[in-house]
């Protein structure tokens, strides 16, 4: 059994800043690609940043300069700094994993069961 816990969420006046974790848990062999999406109301969900297992990182172009993504492995757990905060980042965000619990099978993905960011104007 995998869990992704995500914490961190909240409410936050525009140009405040807010830090998401999301920790894996379980028996996971194999931890690739971690990432957070969003989903705002009326939107299509959307990547917001991506990391490798060797730190390598992926932002989309709105979140570029504000928000960095970062990775302990030790800990299975990925954080997104978010800074500089609009009111157009409001969405849930969700965690996701590519991972592995067993040799034998292929990575595949996990989410988690996500975290509202407000962002009042």
């Amino acid at each position: 059994q995998v869990q992704l816990v995500e914490s961190g969420g909240g409410l936050v006046q525009a140009g405040g800043s807010l830090r998401l974790s999301c920790a894996g848990s379980g028996s996971i062999f194999s931890l690739g690609a971690m990432g957070w999406y969003r989903l705002a109301p009326g939107k299509q969900r959307e990547l917001v940043a991506s990391i490798t297992s060797d730190g390598a990182t992926n932002y989309a172009a709105s979140v570029k300069g504000r928000f960095t993504i970062s990775r302990d492995n030790a800990k299975n757990t990925i954080y997104l700094q978010m800074t500089n905060l609009k009111p157009e980042d409001t969405a849930v965000y969700y965690c996701n994993a590519n991972l592995s619990l067993n040799p034998l099978y292929p990575n595949v993905d996990y989410w988690g069961q996500g975290t509202q960011v407000t962002v009042s104007s």
